[in-house]
C-alpha cells in the first residue's frame, strides 16, 4: 500500500511539472507583472462562431493555427485564439515578429489591416510594400496599467504594435518615428494609426499617454475609442 501511494505522488508531480509547459511565453515585452498559474488545456474551440471566424482568416489568406482553449486562473486565459505565422498582402506575405496567442476575431482584423491598411500605405507613401511588422506580444496576463482591471492583453484580445519594415529594409518605429523629422515616415504611422481606429475596437498610440510612446495598442471589440 505504501508503495502505491508513492507511485501514485510520483505521477502527480509529473502531471504538475508538466502543465507548466503549458503557458505561452510572456510575449509582452517585459510588462507582465503577474506570474499566472498552469495553464488547464481544452480542446480547440469548436464552436460555430470559431468554426466560421477560422473559416474566414483562412479564406482571408493568413497562415496560423489554432490552438487549444486555456486557463491560466485569475481572469487569464485563451479561448478561441490561434498562433499567426503570416498575413497576406496584395503580393506575398507579411511577417510577424514576437506575436504569441490571439483570438480569431483579432486575427481575422489585424489580417485586414495589415493588408488593406499599412502594406498600401506603404507602398504609396513610402515607395515599398510591407514585409514584416515587429509587436510587443499579444497576450499577457496582467491588468491595465495603474488599475485593478484585467487588460485586454490577459484574455488575448490585444496584441501592441512597435514597428513596421519594409521590403528595402527600412524600418519604421512608432517610438522613434511617430514625431520624426522624416515627414513620409511619420505622415505614415498617422495613417495607418488612422486606419487601425476604422477596424479595431481600441486603439491608443503615443498621443494617448506615455505609456504608450512606442507602440499601437489595437484591442478587438466593439468599441470605438482611439487615442
Amino acid at each position: 500500500m505504501a508503495r502505491g501511494l508513492a507511485s501514485l505522488a510520483v505521477l502527480t508531480a509529473a502531471v504538475s511539472l508538466s502543465a507548466c509547459s503549458l503557458l505561452p511565453g510572456d510575449k509582452g515585452g517585459g510588462r507582465d507583472t503577474a506570474r499566472p498559474a498552469p495553464a488547464v488545456a481544452q480542446p480547440v474551440s469548436r464552436s460555430p462562431a470559431n468554426k466560421l471566424c477560422l473559416a474566414r482568416l483562412a479564406d482571408q489568406g493568413a497562415t496560423f493555427s489554432a490552438l487549444p482553449d486555456r486557463y491560466f486562473g485569475d481572469g487569464c486565459h485563451t479561448l478561441g485564439t490561434v498562433q499567426l505565422s503570416g498575413l497576406a498582402a496584395d503580393v506575398g506575405t507579411v511577417e510577424l515578429g514576437n506575436i504569441g496567442p490571439v483570438t480569431c476575431p483579432l486575427a481575422s482584423t489585424l489580417e485586414g489591416w495589415a493588408r488593406y491598411g499599412v502594406d498600401r500605405a506603404a507602398r504609396r507613401y513610402l515607395g515599398a510594400p510591407l514585409a514584416r511588422i515587429e509587436t510587443f506580444g499579444s497576450y499577457s496576463c496582467r491588468n491595465v496599467a495603474g488599475s485593478s482591471r484585467r487588460s485586454a492583453h490577459s484574455r488575448a484580445e490585444a496584441v501592441d504594435i512597435a514597428a513596421f519594415v519594409l521590403s528595402d529594409g527600412r524600418r519604421v518605429s512608432v517610438s522613434g518615428d511617430w514625431n520624426s523629422g522624416d515627414g513620409a515616415k511619420r505622415d505614415f504611422l498617422r495613417i495607418v494609426h488612422a486606419s487601425a481606429c476604422k477596424r479595431f475596437g481600441t486603439v491608443l498610440g503615443p498621443d494617448y499617454n506615455a505609456a504608450h510612446h512606442d507602440h499601437f495598442h489595437l484591442e478587438s471589440g466593439d468599441g470605438s475609442f482611439c487615442r
